[in-house]
């Protein structure tokens, strides 16, 4: 589904028509639950768009004046705010990033719209190179993507209050949002508003679906929502694994989540060669931009459709999120040692050696050097590590990074070089909206977005699947909780997830909250790049190639090695081929088409 609008007088009855956009924009305008208007101030109209679980009468008390700064991450949900005024519009975005809005100029004014595709499609916007090169070989540096696939559409940052005049003059952006430490229990605050998250999941739809893989993230989410379910009924948690094979770890924790309460109906789910990694990837329907699940897309609607066979699943949570809000980064380090808590970072550093079985010594030197570089420094200092061949440009930081300093791989051109390093110092030389805050909560801020934002893309793959895909770590008001802990109160970098088992000790089995490794997809993985190495080598004369961004001769030869199982970072590559299938999908997708109706929404 998707939704966005213009700025008065320049749309003239304006909207898609024709293709499945024209279908997904009715059917948002139709859902009461995803467009609730309230009064405004000086007799505009305030909108709140996406799924959000304030009560009517909460949304009264934001009615007919100033809006509150915290109007997108007071409630559980993903949603945006929106005011119309004769004299603009104002668009408030949530700080996750979790629904993603977009702006283009248009008519003498401004369009916006929660699909970046739209907006391409109603101004002409090409695809951007600069973002596609970031996209393959820097995916790892969330900053460096923040913008859209298409030029001259614009991502809005998220956790701001931003302004379109009508008249078309320049945007205003207010940075409203900022995760700065508050005093308290960080466990206690985090169940509280995560079990809002999943209670409003269940409210919204009492047949929701949940993944149940065993691990602690989904469990929680499973356990949660069936105590929130009415007394009738049950949820059905889902766990897939290998064919023939029902003895890996992940399912003997799904079976001790299932039995901790019998509200859960627990459903498995085999996979067979059909469902293998890599499989006809260029089948994934168009997105706004590349999604993550596109190297398991057949896994990922195979489950949706047996899903909606099985038990009519409309709307299914996923623990996807977990990971990133309650990581610790290395950075971390880098904040003891800035507020002089030599003790705390001698410790941990040596906890975190002994798990990643490294020596302690460098990383506390990382550490200390780190705490004198600033994120633009950061981001300078690896454009000239792209511009010099991929060597890490001066003294290695080792660990303990603002962002990682991969290597390139060799198949990347000089062109995709050139570009790759002008977005990256672009990055550098953009004010930081969040000038202050400790490294590690600024580090997890853009990592938690870069997230969020591409989940959306997911949740479009699983809209055309006719399910609604939910990832409630990601609702806004979760990760403010999270990040506003203090830095005395944070867990230890080596320990796995504490605050979600402390969270959660009274929901969790307690051999499944001691639980510290997470199962692995590796040998499908594999299997499914050999499997499908043929049309996987077909990608590399493709649409990138065409562009001048990678180099097919090359790649092909360390596409074969990967298949092969020889040892290599396979990063870039998965992100080549997630790239260049959306590319695919794309040019095979209908064009969007916008036709003139009077009285039409986007």
């Amino acid at each position: 589904m998707f939704f966005g609008g213009f700025t008065v007088g320049c749309s003239d009855g304006l909207r898609p028509h024709g293709t499945e956009y024209a279908d997904a924009a009715r059917s948002v305008w139709s859902d009461p639950m995803m467009v609730r208007a309230v009064g405004g101030a000086d007799g505009g109209t305030v909108m709140v768009l996406g799924r959000c679980g304030a009560s009517e009468a909460e949304l009264g008390t934001v009615a007919g004046g100033q809006l509150p700064e915290d109007v997108t991450w007071r409630w559980p949900g993903t949603y945006t705010v929106v005011e119309h005024r004769a004299e603009g519009v104002v668009l408030h975005t949530d700080p996750a990033g979790a629904v993603p809005l977009y702006t283009a100029e248009f008519g003498g004014g401004w369009a916006w719209s929660s699909s970046a595709r739209a907006l391409a499609a109603l101004t002409g916007a090409a695809l951007s190179a600069e973002r596609l090169a970031v996209s393959v070989f820097a995916s790892y540096v969330p900053a460096a993507g923040a913008r859209s696939f298409f030029t001259g559409v614009r991502l809005l940052a998220p956790g701001s209050r931003v302004w379109l005049p009508s008249d078309g003059g320049t945007p205003r952006c207010t940075t409203v949002w900022r995760p700065d430490p508050v005093p308290g229990d960080p466990a206690r605050r985090f169940r509280v508003v995560l079990q809002a998250a999943v209670e409003y999941r269940t409210v919204l739809d009492p047949e929701v679906s949940c993944d149940l893989s065993g691990g602690l993230d989904s469990s929680t989410l499973a356990l949660l929502a069936a105590a929130a379910r009415p007394a009738e009924g049950h949820l059905n948690g889902v766990t897939v694994h290998p064919d023939d094979d029902t003895s890996g770890a992940d399912l003997h924790y799904a079976r001790l989540a299932a039995a901790r309460d019998p509200r859960i109906a627990h459903h498995l789910l085999s996979l067979g060669t059909e469902q293998l990694p890599y499989t006809d990837i260029t089948a994934v329907p168009a997105t706004d931009e590349p999604a993550p699940s596109t190297l398991a897309r057949a896994r990922l609607e195979y489950q949706l459709d047996w899903m909606k066979s099985e038990f009519g699943t409309r709307t299914h949570m996923t623990g996807d999120g977990g990971d990133s809000v309650l990581f610790v980064p290395p950075v971390h380090l880098a904040d003891l040692l800035r507020h002089r808590r030599w003790a705390r970072a001698v410790s941990e550093a040596t906890g975190w050696a002994r798990l990643r079985h490294t020596a302690v010594l460098p990383l506390l030197n990382d550490a200390r050097r780190l705490a004198g570089v600033s994120r633009a420094d950061a981001f300078a200092d690896l454009a000239h590590t792209v511009e010099d061949a991929g060597h890490p440009a001066g003294e290695d930081r080792g660990d303990v990074t603002w962002v990682p300093q991969l290597p390139m791989p060799p198949w990347i051109t000089e062109k995709a070089r050139s570009l790759l390093a002008g977005e990256l110092r672009r990055a550098a030389a953009e004010a930081d909206a969040l000038p202050g805050l400790d490294l590690g909560p600024r580090v997890l801020v853009d990592e938690i977005r870069e997230l969020a934002r591409t989940a959306a893309a997911d949740a479009q793959l699983a809209d055309q699947q006719g399910v609604e895909l939910h990832n409630p770590f990601l609702d806004a008001h979760v990760v403010d909780a999270v990040l506003r802990t203090e830095l005395r109160s944070r867990p230890p970098l080596y320990a796995y997830k504490p605050v979600l088992r402390r969270a959660m000790c009274r929901v969790l089995p307690p051999q499944l909250a001691a639980r510290t490794t997470k199962g692995s997809f590796n040998t499908a993985h594999y299997t499914g790049m050999r499997a499908n190495l043929p049309a996987l080598t077909d990608l590399t004369e493709g649409h990138l190639a065409g562009l001048g961004i990678i180099e097919p001769g090359l790649l092909r030869t360390h596409l074969a090695q990967g298949a092969a199982g020889v040892p290599m970072p396979l990063a870039a590559i998965e992100q080549f081929l997630t790239t260049e299938a959306w590319l695919h999908a794309l040019h095979r997708a209908p064009a969007l088409v916008w036709t003139r109706e009077e009285n039409a929404h986007v």
